[in-house]
């Protein structure tokens, strides 16, 4: 499987190098933030076609884009445009299915299987290890093997997926794929990324509900944000207006093909990364969740704490929601970014008292960025200006 292939079913898995941003220098609110300029233009200069970024601070909201809208265009990305947020779709999820267990309706270390009994689960899988990814729940779109190497799961890199970017995938139908592949471990004994999991998660909260997964993140959380640039697409491959164009690169007998994927079936990921939003709607929600509007205190709490075993490059995974400490001089942000098989990758950061946000998104266009080396610096760099003040490094 070459780098290309491998680097994509890591960000599709969640992976996403936790950081990025960008600008053209000016704000909405009228900001002159020159620092945020060059972050972008490292960024565009590495070889990605655009970038849109909000930051959200002591100073104020800024906002901004850099590089380009589509390829052959001179225009720049929409400093509010709709993209495909992937697997940033987890912490409204999660949130979703925690209003619930406040509701008395889920106990959040109850079986999954009494509300679910078609799938015939084990019993010792909870609703916690579901948004923790501690159930042991093959990833339905591929795992990593004990040698890095990547073991495929539905189509959902390269020439592959290309060809079934339009098909429809029913939740129930990835569900029983994934399962068909059998336990990676007991429930609870390690920590590993599934979106199996989160998939699971939409169908209890319809079985719970009674109403669509779609319909109950309108009534509890979109609605009462008034999120009104956020949607669950499902199977609808259109992107709302105004919004950047996304690229795919791939192999085909040996030869590098880019094509545009701005239209692509969602389905295939469901809860696990489907929805659509802007930066200023993302920074509504984040802001809203750490600053205690969504959730009673003691769940927000849980929604923190995370596993032992999950500790990584990007901190510890609580519920939905990655916990990492940038520094000494930086502190502790939240965080869950995410991407898509082809195009967009979108990033979410906050304090945790929900006062700085940091919301972008990212688009490929025909170029192969040095992800391993480029990216992580451009990162780094955007990371200390707006969580470090501009003077401390964030930690690896």
């Amino acid at each position: 499987m070459s780098a290309a292939t491998a680097l994509a079913t890591a960000l599709l898995a969640g992976a996403v190098v936790p950081g990025l941003a960008i600008t053209d220098g000016r704000a909405a609110a009228g900001q002159d933030r020159p620092e945020l300029q060059q972050a972008i233009q490292a960024i565009v200069d590495a070889g990605f076609l655009g970038v849109q970024a909000r930051v959200n601070d002591e100073r104020g909201e800024w906002a901004g884009s850099a590089g380009q809208r589509k390829l052959g265009s001179a225009a720049k990305p929409p400093a509010n445009g709709h993209f495909r947020i992937g697997s940033s779709t987890k912490p409204f999820v999660a949130t979703l299915v925690l209003q619930l267990v406040a509701k008395g309706k889920l106990k959040l270390d109850g079986p999954v299987a009494d509300h679910l009994p078609e799938f015939k689960l084990d019993r010792n899988i909870t609703v916690r290890m579901l948004l923790q990814h501690t159930s042991g729940l093959y990833n339905y779109t591929g795992e990593f093997r004990p040698d890095g190497s990547v073991e495929p799961g539905i189509p959902a890199t390269g020439k592959e997926w290309a060809d079934v970017r339009f098909k429809t995938y029913r939740p129930e139908e990835l569900v029983r794929f994934g399962l068909s592949k059998g336990p990676r471990f007991a429930p609870g004994e390690k920590w590993s990324y599934s979106n199996t999991a989160y998939t699971l998660a939409q169908l209890l909260i319809e079985k719970v509900t009674g109403h669509s997964m779609a319909d109950e993140m309108r009534l509890r959380i979109l609605g009462p944000l008034k999120l009104q640039d956020t949607l669950l697409p499902g199977a609808s491959p259109e992107l709302p207006r105004p919004h950047p164009h996304g690229y795919f690169r791939y192999e085909d007998d040996g030869q590098w093909k880019v094509i545009d994927v701005t239209r692509q079936n969602p389905s295939m990921t469901a809860a696990a990364g489907d929805m659509i939003s802007t930066t200023r709607d993302l920074h509504t929600f984040f802001s809203a969740l750490n600053g205690g509007k969504l959730l009673p205190p003691k769940l927000l709490a849980e929604m923190r704490k995370p596993h032992p075993k999950s500790y990584g490059p990007f901190g510890g995974y609580g519920l939905g929601t990655y916990v990492q400490n940038l520094g000494p001089d930086c502190g502790t942000v939240l965080h869950h970014n995410g991407s898509t098989a082809g195009g967009y990758v979108s990033v979410m950061y906050s304090t945790p008292d929900g006062k700085k946000t940091l919301t972008a998104s990212i688009t490929y266009g025909e170029a192969a960025p040095d992800l391993a080396q480029a990216f992580p610096k451009a990162r780094d760099n955007l990371l200390a200006q707006v969580f470090c003040g501009g003077q401390a490094k964030p930690a690896p």
